[in-house]
């Protein structure tokens, strides 16, 4: 499938909303720098879909792709620091843990295919 606009991929679509669920929950918790890390991690991940697809070419798409990948990890081991500390119950844990993991397979597909 060829895409126009990184805004058409389904996977930049759910890391969107994955940012926008780590924003919400987090924003009244008071430990500040774990979550500015979580958020720059969640955030990450669609900002490098979009600036690697803007490169356009494959092999600095793919580049960008790792990158986010990378980032999908680094959220799923924040969630489980998270919900040890009680920042999060298990049904915001498991949901969130899962839209990361699908989030990470939609990249490392998109990655096979380039």
């Amino acid at each position: 499938m060829k895409f126009e606009r990184f805004e058409e991929m389904i996977v930049w679509q759910n890391s969107q909303e994955l940012a926008l669920n780590i924003y919400l929950l987090f924003k009244e918790n008071k430990d500040f720098s774990f979550v500015d890390q979580i958020k720059r991690a969640a955030i990450s991940i669609s900002n490098n879909i979009a600036e690697g697809f803007e490169r356009k070419t494959n092999n600095e798409f793919k580049y960008f792709l790792f990158v986010a990948k990378g980032s999908a990890g680094e959220i799923r081991n924040m969630l489980y620091i998270a919900k040890k500390l009680n920042y999060l119950n298990q049904d915001k844990f498991d949901k969130l843990f899962e839209l990361s993991s699908s989030i990470s397979k939609m990249l490392s597909t998109l990655i096979k295919t380039l």
